[in-house]
């Protein structure tokens, strides 16, 4: 079995305790950390395996995205300044609605590419209506950690041939999640994604939280009360919030993780307390469509489960967790005070609390027993700090580090970008096949 030894600067942990260790090593045994410990310099020399000296860097976990659109790879820069229902009107539907097995594949293999070079190794992802399983084959063949699932909708008044019946949607993502949940050693899990409350019949989320009790670690990943305009359309319908509407249909607990919560009442938010629902903060996303801003303060103060994700790279133009991180403590500051959303609770948000909200005990944190996902951090360069040891290193992360710093990333004990290097992907043949794919892409929705 494979054994590799690495002896970074320090190991920022993100565990119960937020130890940081400094002078120890971190072994790995396969897929797994084995041991954090002071090695001496005989064992390092007689031991059997790759020993990476890392004496300038810092390790750290991957990052854990908890909303995130591969398919909407490919769209990024073409669905700019507007609101969330012209958005997905005008633009990401027809897009989505387009896509072909090739174009599909090109937008999930450039969007694993940049969440790998930012850093993250674990991503809770919403497919797209068609063919998806060239995306679970994207996410197999790439290393990357997820929970996935076909986005379902049976409701579309703004582009209804973006739609599938109630029966053709059940009977898809049954398949799809026997096929695909708790593949690769349980790397692949299933996330059953009914799109959002204006694009699902009643029958189709009663029936798709049924379908979810044969699959036991699955989760249920929708967006939730993001837009005014869709909260109105909501309540007219149904007479109630979004969330009290889900909490309506037996849809929140634990193993639900609603996208946005940028509007919700004082009842949903003890809804989202009692009922243990995880909230997915999209900071850059909520800013750019126009949204709002969460109340992520309260939540935390509530005790509700909070982590981070991107959305799509049409709504933030980026899949970077740096900058959602970063966003997310200062968004809150002017309306709060300057010491609310600390860099150590945001960096938190970004792994370990992303890890319990999608029930992924096996990484999130560095510790004996789990996964080796791993950052290497170089903050050599002046732009990220000349101070970079113990509680600073939060600090540096969070509001001045970026891609630019990660050095390495390894994925349950296999490297992605090592020393730099891109291990996944020649990323020079993904601009070149994605530009292809694009213009074939919007020649499709031209006719």
């Amino acid at each position: 079995m494979n054994k590799i030894l690495i002896i970074p600067k320090q190991i920022i942990s993100a565990d119960n305790y937020d130890t940081i260790y400094t002078g120890e090593a971190l072994e790995i045994t396969g897929e797994k950390i084995t041991d954090i410990r002071k090695f001496s310099d005989d064992e390092i020399r007689r031991f059997k395996g790759e020993v990476v000296r890392s004496e300038n860097l810092t390790l750290t976990p991957g990052f854990i995205h908890t909303h995130i659109h591969l398919c909407q790879t490919l769209f990024r820069g073409l669905a700019e300044d507007l609101s969330l229902i012209d958005w997905l009107q005008k633009k990401i539907f027809p897009f989505e609605n387009a896509h072909n097995e090739n174009s599909l594949k090109m937008s999930i293999r450039l969007g694993i590419n940049e969440l790998l070079k930012g850093g993250t190794t674990t991503i809770l992802d919403m497919g797209t209506l068609h063919h998806q399983e060239v995306i679970f084959r994207e996410l197999i063949s790439s290393g990357l950690r997820a929970v996935a699932g076909k986005c379902m909708m049976d409701i579309n008044t703004l582009f209804p041939e973006f739609k599938e019946s109630t029966e053709e949607e059940l009977k898809n993502s049954y398949d799809l999640a026997k096929e695909f949940h708790q593949k690769e050693n349980g790397r692949i899990k299933y996330g059953f994604a009914p799109r959002f409350v204006l694009s699902c019949s009643d029958r189709l989320l009663t029936e798709t939280l049924e379908m979810m009790q044969d699959f036991d670690g699955s989760l249920f990943h929708t967006h939730s009360s993001e837009n005014i305009y869709e909260l109105n359309l909501v309540r007219e319908k149904y007479k109630m919030g979004n969330i009290e509407y889900y909490h309506h249909l037996n849809l929140t607990d634990d193993h639900s993780v609603f996208a946005h919560c940028v509007y919700v009442n004082e009842n949903e938010i003890n809804i989202l307390k009692n009922s243990d629902t995880r909230v997915a903060h999209c900071p850059s996303s909520n800013l750019k469509l126009g949204s709002g801003i969460a109340d992520i303060p309260r939540f935390l103060k509530e005790g509700i489960s909070v982590s981070i994700g991107a959305d799509g790279a049409p709504c933030n133009n980026t899949l970077n967790i740096f900058n959602e991180m970063r966003l997310a403590a200062l968004i809150q500051k002017p309306r709060y005070s300057a010491d609310v959303m600390d860099a150590k609770t945001v960096f938190r948000m970004s792994t370990i609390e992303g890890a319990r909200a999608l029930h992924l005990d096996e990484t999130g944190s560095i510790e004996k027993g789990k996964k080796a996902d791993i950052i290497l951090f170089d903050f050599e360069d002046a732009a990220a700090s000349l101070l970079s040891k113990g509680e600073d290193v939060y600090s540096i992360i969070v509001y001045s580090a970026g891609p630019q710093n990660i050095h390495s990333v390894m994925v349950s004990g296999e490297w992605k970008i090592k020393d730099e290097e891109n291990l996944v992907y020649d990323e020079k043949e993904l601009i070149c096949e994605g530009r292809k794919e694009l213009k074939q892409l919007l020649e499709r929705v031209k006719h």
